[in-house]
């Protein structure tokens, strides 16, 4: 895979797991109330708007990925952002990774290691 396209896929990961972190802050403030209050909240604070930039380069970063790799190539490396996600989701918001969780952080990490050498 050209460097080109393996940066690409990197940035992806990063801004994607980023987005779904911030919104995750975002929505996980426990000061942010109920109902429209909860939405103004939300809206009033920096994470949500981190969150929705990392979704605005995502997508340009995304559609130059795609440009270079088959769709079905694409999507499948995009699988590992899951994996990102989650781990990140565990040392940030002290989630859990039940056995289950870790099972499929495996199968994913393996199925994107065989699209990537495949490819």
């Amino acid at each position: 895979m050209p460097l080109l396209t393996i940066g690409l896929w990197l940035a992806n990961v990063v801004v994607d797991t980023g987005g779904q972190l911030a919104f995750k802050a975002a929505a996980g403030d426990p000061d942010a109330g109920d109902g429209l209050a909860r939405w103004r909240h939300m809206a009033s604070r920096p994470w949500l708007w981190i969150g929705v930039g990392c979704y605005v380069i995502e997508f340009m970063v995304w559609i130059a990925f795609l440009s270079l790799v088959p769709l079905s190539e694409g999507v499948l490396l995009g699988s590992i952002n899951i994996v990102a996600i989650m781990v990140a989701g565990r040392f940030l918001f002290g989630e859990k990774l039940t056995r289950l969780r870790v099972a499929g952080i495996l199968l994913v990490s393996l199925g994107v290691a065989i699209v990537g050498a495949g490819g």
